[in-house]
Parts: structure tokens; sequence; C-alpha cells
């Protein structure tokens, strides 16, 4: 494979806009390229990979990152989303939209101490106060048992 050109999905996307304006005042297919090459300063064989490019943009517009311009020797695999347009392959390339994740499962997690929570040490009562015991919780556990 040799890559020969690339165009950017934003260029692109503006050449479309263009080209599209002039379409529909009437201008000829000659006169958009015309009107193209002038715009964005391409001329000769660079200016017809623009064109082409341009055709394979509108068909892959959704999440396009840009256009190569790649020719393939005899024996090469080609991309089955290469289009091939006289000598020259088109590959559009495509950004990798990642799928959502599945939600996690709020049981189970693991660690030391049993069930769902964070691990430590057990209790899973309420917490109580960074500094210690309140006065009416140490009069509580200080209270002497009745033994009957």
């Amino acid at each position: 494979m040799k890559a020969v050109t690339e165009f950017s999905s934003f260029t692109l996307s503006q050449a479309l806009k263009t080209k599209a304006a002039l379409a529909a005042e009437g201008k000829s297919p000659e006169e958009i390229q015309a009107s193209l090459g002038t715009t964005y300063k391409l001329e000769g064989d660079k200016l017809t990979y623009f064109v082409n490019a341009l055709d394979i943009a509108d068909k892959n517009a959704a999440g396009l990152k840009r256009v190569l311009v790649v020719s393939y020797n005899e024996g090469e695999n080609v991309p089955s989303q290469a289009t091939k347009v006289e000598e020259m392959y088109y590959l559009p390339e495509l950004f990798i939209t990642a799928k959502p994740a599945a939600p996690a499962k709020a049981e189970g997690r693991g660690g030391r101490g049993g069930g769902g929570g964070r691990g430590g040490k057990g209790g899973g009562g309420p917490k109580g106060s960074p500094w210690g015991l309140s006065p009416e919780e140490k009069a509580l556990k200080n209270k002497p048992k009745s033994t009957t």
C-alpha cells in the first residue's frame, strides 16, 4: 500500500457545503470542480482526488475522520470499505466509538467483612463519630450489667 494523499473530514465537510451551494446555483460539474480548485488551492491530480474523495465523504458522513487516497500493488489485500475510482483506492477512516458499559451490579463487591459493603471491619451499622464515642455512648457502655 502506498498512501498518495489524505483529506480531513473538516475540509471535506466544508467542501460538500460549497459543492451543494454551487449545484443549487445550477453550475455544471466542470464549473464546480474549477471553483473547488480555486477555493481550496488544488490543481491537477490532487484536485481530481479531492473531488472523488468528496463523493466518498458524502456516503460516509457519520463519524468520518479522513479519507485516504492510496494505491495497492498486485497481491495486496484491499480493505472491504475501500472504493476504487480509476486507478486509486479511496479509504474512509472513521472514528471508533466505544459502546456504553453495562451498569455495575450493586451486590457482591467482595472484600472483607462479607456482604456488599466496602470491606473493612464488620458492623454494618451507622458510622459513629470519627473522634470516638460520645459521652452518652460511653455511659451506656460502662453501665454495670444487672445480674438477677
